[in-house]
Order: C-alpha cells, then structure tokens, then sequence
C-alpha cells in the first residue's frame, strides 16, 4: 500500500490531506445541522431573526421564555445532581491492593486541581451545548503554568528574613468547551474512538499562537491574520472583528504515515535528524495530532504523545439518536411547541394593536385640505359639516378569550416535550388535580427522564474525562500522581427534584414509626442527607454521635444486667430448693406410708400374743390365732398383686408368753384389726 502510494505523497502534503478531510466534513455538517443548531441557539437566547416567522403578515418579536425554561431547568437537575454532594468522582483499586492510601492522595490531588482548573464552569458549559444543541463536546487541554505562592526565607545567618514568592512549574489538564460549529469529525462515527479523527476548527487570539512559537511547541513560520467566516463564529450576531485573529485548526486521529513521516522530517530539517517511528506496526494509518493555522500552515505535526494513544476530546449526547455522533437536545424536542406557542402569543399580540389602540373612519371629502387625521388625546379636529356624520370610531372587535387557554396548553406541551416540568406544571401534568398521587406519579416520570441522561453523561462524559485526566497527570507529573491502573466511577446524586420526592416519601414513612424503632434514626439521617442544607454535614454528624452508644450508659447497662443475672441466678436456686424440698417431703410420706402398714401388723401380733396362759390350751389357741394371721397376710399379698395396696414385708411374729385367751373375732377380707 505504501509502495503504491509513493507518488501520491511526494505531491501532496500533510496539512493538504487534513484539510481536505475536514472541508468535507465541514460541508456535510452545514448541509444537515448547521441551520437547525442557529435556529436553535436563538430561541434559546430569545433572538427574534425573520427566518423564524411562521407568517409573512407577522409583526410581533415576542418569544417565549418556556424552551429557556426547560433548558436551564434540565441543565440545572443535571449539575446539581453531578456536583450537589461536592464530591463528584471516586477512585477504585484492583481488589488485590491491601493500602488504599495511595487512592486517597491521589482523589484529593485530582479534586484540588480540577478546583482550581475550573473543570466544574467547563462542564456546566458543556451541559448547556448539549440541552441546546443535542451533544456536549470539550477538549482537554494541556498547560504549563508557574504556581507561585508567598514565602519567607532566613538570610544572613538566619538574622534577618525574607519575603519572597515561591515559582514551581506545573503541568494543569483543563477541559475546554467546544462549540459544535468548531468540531468536525467523521459523518459516519458515531463516538471520538471511532472516528478516522476530528478537529477543533475556531478562531483564537494571534498572541496565543506566538507564544506557543515562543516555547517551541509550534514552528516558527509567519502568521497574518485570519479571513473571517461567520460559520464558526460563537455568536454570528455580533459585529465582525478580523483583527489579531487566527484560523487554527488542531486534528485529533489517524494519518498516512508517509504523510506524517514526511512532515516530520521536514520540521527536523533544521536539525538534520532522521525522523523514525518506534512502533513495528507498519500500517497504513497513524495515530497523530496536527495543527494547521489558517487553513494552510502547518504548526505542528508529531504521533499522538499521550501514553494511552488516546484522543484528549470527550463528548456525549443529551439524548442519543441511534446511528449519528449528533444527538438530540431539549430544544430539539421542545421546538415543535415553542414554534406554535410563539406562533399564538405572536397572533394575539397582533390582534391586540388592531383591538386596543383607536382608530377613526372618516368622510376624506368633507375633512378640511391639509388636515392630519391622527387621533391624541385633546387634538382638536376641524371638519365641513356635522363631525358626528363625517367621524366615526372604528376597531376589528376584542380578542377572543380562548387565546389564553391555548397558550397555557402549548407551554404544557413544552413541558412536556422536553420533560422540564417546575413546580407549576406538575400537579396537572398527569391528572389535573394537585393530589399526592398526581405529584407522585409526575414526579417519577420526571425522575426517570433525567436519569436516562444522567447515566448517559456519566458514562459517556465525566468518567471518560477524568480518567484521561488522570493518565495526563500520571505521564507528566508522575511525582505528584503514582501510576497505577485505577478504575474511575462517577459518585453523582439525586438531583433537586428527586431529593424532594425522596424526602417526602420518607417522612411519610417516618409518620408510621415510633421513635424508640431501631429504623427511626436511620430515617431522619436519610432525610437530613438528602436536604440541601449549609450545615448538612454537621447534623449527620451530631445525629452519628447521638446514635453512638455512651459507655458510662454501656456499664451501667452492662451492671444492671449483671444484677439481673445474679438476682434470676438466686431465684433459680431458690426454686430449686424448694422443689428439692419438696421431694425429700414427697419421700418421707412414701416412707410414712410404707411404715403404716408395719405399725398396724406390729399392733396385731401383739394383739394375737396378748393375755395367752402357759398351757396346753394356750398354745393351740395360739397356733389357731397365727393361723389367722397368715391366712390375713396372704389376703393382703392378694390385694397388694392386685394394686389396692403398696406390699410392705410383714415382720416376723416373736414368740411371746403365754396369755389367756380371747374371744374370736371373724375380721373382713383384706381389714385388719386396730
């Protein structure tokens, strides 16, 4: 491919190629954008231009301020909810980093040069391009800056001290807002990556570029100033300046490499060095930045110098059209009701001028020659004859009422196009009525419409930007900046209309809590967290401290259950006892009873043995009464079988002596004698 392009690059030039792409660029985005983007930039200025009429009869300039309204509103959610927290980004580590100290330094490094970079005004700039114009772009830019501070150094000796300025050289990454008149890129891309490249195409002040030349980052070549072109102009309503004014234009993306080689070579030729790549990929195209200053001039041109090779522009779409780099913005969806709303304000202003201011109908041949027929108040007006019969009043009738409803609708139909519904249009934006579930529901579809672009912003815009920054500060000033590979991620918020509709559903539900509920101060801590309040941070910090356990509460709390333990710990032994207490009684009754039964066969024997003389006949009579009484035990060892009676061992009779005898007595079954 090269080989068949040797002859191509000896006649053209580097510059040449970069010009010729952004001509066709330039001319495919005046053919299809261009006048769409003016038109668009005037209603949102509130410029009245005669291409806007709808009518040739039209008199009226009015333009209503409802697309303006949507536009700052939406700009308005996106930055509060981007930045309303103050931190806006975080930094994360791969999960195998044990010290997250060098993420700190590095966050709190990135936040205070972007404070003091400005990079919060640049991206609220580019919010505003992308409502107005459908896409926010900005490039980041690179510059070196002397930091200075006040200081005091001893000199002599330490006797004497002096007040002086510290000078340090700092390398500051800024983004800078472009407009889309000033950006080209490829008609078919549909993102920076993809493109074949883009350019930066504006006017800039003659001294910036000699300053460049200066420091030598630009070639020392003539400048003259720069013909004018209205087409990229910011403002091309304002009176032309063509004085100490610069075409440049700075190409971010891919080149023929024999083209660049060729340039390279040839700014080096002062020097007599040999320009060669260090890369082995011998493709057709190459990564590279060129700068060309009015259209022809070739400034600079080097490989891309960035050690990510990527390029330093960002853009993002307010709201994506599938296929197309351009998107769609908040007046491009608002436009069809601005027109007619202008359209009716326009008409009734009007009709107002025919209706309000007085008019007279008068007989020209009976009015006295070289009469003026004006009408002022105390203006006394001569006529040939009766001025009841040669003067009349005259109008076109009033002005129908019915206007006033159609433009309160077409503002409601802008609203609603655009999705920047305030205060005064959410409570019949869903069903008329200003109820709480109205409020809500017009309230989530709100909430969700800004979401989508908010997601869209973070991803497409601010995490890219920040990530780019950081490479920047990384290569440059790697003392300051470890490098490292981090994984950026935006931390933005709700914005105001979602903090409110959150805040209200939380009171709510804190309405059907008591405070003593372990979620009670969970509730108001989220509820002071999303307020805009100047003190925000010292409340949820008192209410963290509030929430914090004391710890003379905590060993008093920690005594009383002790106490309690002790007190429940003697209560338990004393029931133990008692029931202890209770068994051995349990026992002893068992025992009694056991005992029962002995006592009374004890009190039989002795009934047997009593009052039996020596003798023949005592002792058969004693024989007979033992006889009883082992049939009588028998009969109880039955009964004790059968489970009447607990069986006790029947103690053994004693012999006793001899007693007279007693009368017999037959004793029921299972009774015996007392």
């Amino acid at each position: 491919m090269l080989e068949d392009n040797e002859g191509f690059a000896t006649e053209q030039h580097l510059e040449d190629w970069v010009i010729q792409k952004c001509d066709g660029w330039r001319d495919h985005f005046e053919a299809n954008y261009s006048q769409r983007f003016d038109e668009y930039y005037r209603l949102w200025r509130g410029q009245w231009s005669a291409q806007d009429q709808a009518r040739t009869s039209e008199r009226s300039k009015i333009i209503s301020p409802a697309l303006q309204q949507a536009v700052e509103s939406s700009v308005a959610e996106l930055e509060e909810a981007t930045f309303g927290r103050g931190k806006w980004f975080d930094i994360k580590d791969d999960y195998m980093d044990q010290s997250p100290e060098d993420i700190v330094m590095l966050r709190n490094h990135l936040e205070e040069d972007f404070k003091k970079n400005k990079v919060r005004k640049g991206v609220a700039e580019c919010l505003i391009n992308a409502a107005v114009f459908g896409t926010g772009i900005a490039e980041i830019v690179i510059e070196e800056e002397k930091e200075m501070a006040p200081a005091t150094q001893p000199v002599l000796g330490g006797e004497l001290t002096a007040v002086g300025v510290n000078i340090i050289d700092r390398t500051c990454v800024k983004l800078r807002p472009v407009m889309p008149q000033n950006f080209l890129i490829d008609p078919v891309a549909t993102d920076i990556d993809s493109a074949l490249g883009c350019a930066v195409d504006e006017f800039v002040s003659s001294h910036s570029v000699e300053m460049l030349q200066e420091s030598g980052v630009y070639r020392e070549v003539d400048i003259v100033s720069a013909t004018p072109d209205f087409d990229i102009e910011p403002d091309q309503d304002l009176t032309r300046y063509d004085e100490d004014k610069v075409r440049l234009t700075k190409y971010y993306g891919l080149v023929p490499r024999h083209l660049l080689e060729k340039a390279m070579k040839d700014d080096e030729a002062e020097d007599e060095e040999i320009v060669e790549f260090e890369d082995e990929d011998d493709s057709f195209y190459v990564e590279a930045v060129v700068v060309i200053a009015n259209g022809g001039t070739l400034l600079k041109a080097s490989l891309n110098p960035y050690m990510m090779q990527d390029r330093p522009v960002v853009a993002f779409p307010w709201d994506v059209v599938p296929s197309r780099f351009w998107g769609r913005g908040v007046c491009e969806k608002g436009y069809n009701s601005q027109k007619a709303l202008d359209t009716e304000l326009r008409a009734r202003i009007d009709a107002l001028a025919l209706t309000i201011h007085p008019m007279m109908a008068m007989d020209a041949s009976r009015m006295p020659r070289g009469a003026k027929p004006s009408i002022q108040p105390g203006k006394t007006i001569l006529t040939n004859g009766n001025p009841s019969e040669i003067l009349q009043p005259f109008n076109f009738g009033q002005v129908n009422q019915i206007t006033f409803a159609q433009a309160q609708a077409l503002q409601t139909m802008v609203q609603t196009a655009t999705g920047a519904i305030d205060s005064a249009g959410i409570a019949g934006s869903v069903n008329g009525d200003a109820t709480a579930a109205g409020v809500s529901m017009s309230l989530g579809a709100i909430i969700k419409r800004h979401k989508r672009t908010l997601i869209n912003f973070q991803e497409s815009f601010i995490i890219p930007f920040v990530t780019k920054a950081a490479y920047r500060y990384m290569q440059f000033e790697p003392e300051m900046y470890p490098v490292a590979d981090y994984k950026f991620h935006t931390s933005s918020s709700l914005g105001i209309i979602a903090r409110e509709y959150e805040v209200t559903q939380l009171v709510q539900l804190l309405q059907t809590m008591s405070p003593d509920t372990p979620m009670y101060p969970k509730l108001v801590m989220s509820i002071i967290d999303n307020m805009n309040l100047s003190n925000r941070e010292e409340l949820i910090q008192v209410l963290e401290q509030a929430n914090q356990p004391n710890p003379e509460a905590q060993q008093a709390q920690q005594a009383a259950q002790q106490q309690q333990a002790a007190f429940q710990a003697s209560q338990t032994a004393a029931l133990n006892g008692q029931a202890q207490e209770s068994v051995s009684r349990a026992q002893k009754l068992i025992a009694e009873a056991q005992a029962i039964p002995q006592e009374l066969e004890i009190d039989r024997i002795k009934a047997v043995t009593t009052n039996l003389k020596v003798g023949d006949a005592d002792d058969k009579e004693f024989q007979k009464r033992l006889e009883i009484s082992k049939q009588l035990l028998k009969e109880r060892e039955v009964a004790v079988k059968e489970g009447n009676v607990e069986a006790a061992p029947a103690p053994q009779p004693q012999p006793a002596p001899q007693a007279q005898p007693l009368p017999q007595a037959t004793l029921p079954q299972g009774e015996l004698p007392l």
